[in-house]
């Protein structure tokens, strides 16, 4: 076997992606425990270092914890980074629960509104010049396509860099994630059930014309629709 290619990050990125899947979508439970490093290795046809990586990324992600003696284990799911963005990869992989989205926008719902309320009053012709950027194509592009989504995703980072406020844009990643994910979920399906781009465009709008309470209620209201058009069942 090659070491360094074993060792590369590829491997070991791709190893710890396919453990990451198996975790969240739970085919291996919080308590599971992994076999010895040799033995787990070998048994992926990697090199101890690739597989150590691997194991060393997912514990840096809280899904998985290392103790001398007692070996590698999978941790109770209170202690995941659920916001990282690699974790809600992983977990859109497979059929996620809906509570999760729920919790998800409501997550954005406490986040989202407040930053479009601040970029309204903070915002530079930069930032302005990046949503009209991507509103204009996520227009040209749709939603259904990739670089749509990912056009969406700039629109929301572009309001989280407006808002001027350093710890909001710590979250522009998982927020990004987040917006790409559920997009893409609701389409699995069927197609989008009508066009988000107006409710976008409303956003901007209060926010160009630096009217806070507008971007507030726009970016509220887009949340509200958008959480709508997933067709979840209620939440109790």
């Amino acid at each position: 076997m090659d070491d360094a290619r074993s060792a590369s990050p590829r491997i070991h990125g791709a190893i710890a992606h396919d453990i990451g899947v198996e975790i969240v979508c739970g085919l291996r439970k919080p308590g599971d425990v992994f076999g010895g490093e040799i033995e787990a290795s070998e048994a992926l046809g990697i090199s101890r270092t690739a597989y150590r990586e691997a194991i060393r990324i997912l514990a840096a992600k809280g899904l998985v914890e290392s103790r001398p003696k007692a070996g590698t284990r999978v941790t109770a799911r209170h202690r995941w980074n659920l916001l990282d963005p690699d974790v809600l990869a992983w977990t859109f992989e497979g059929e996620p629960n809906p509570e999760f989205i729920q919790d998800l926008f409501e997550l954005r719902s406490v986040i989202e509104p407040a930053a479009a309320e601040f970029a309204a009053r903070r915002r530079n012709q930069v930032h302005l010049d990046d949503m009209r950027s991507a509103l204009d194509d996520m227009e040209r592009l749709g939603l259904a396509d990739s670089e749509g989504r990912a056009a969406d995703q700039r629109f929301h980072r572009a309001i989280l860099a407006a808002a001027g406020n350093e710890a909001l844009a710590v979250l522009a990643s998982s927020v990004g994630a987040a917006v790409s994910w559920t997009t893409k979920y609701k389409q699995r399906n069927r197609a989008l059930p009508r066009d988000p781009l107006p409710d976008h465009v409303l956003v901007y709008e209060g926010i160009l014309a630096g009217d806070a309470a507008a971007a507030r209620q726009a970016m509220t209201q887009l949340l509200h629709l958008a959480l709508a058009d997933m067709d979840l069942p209620p939440r109790m």
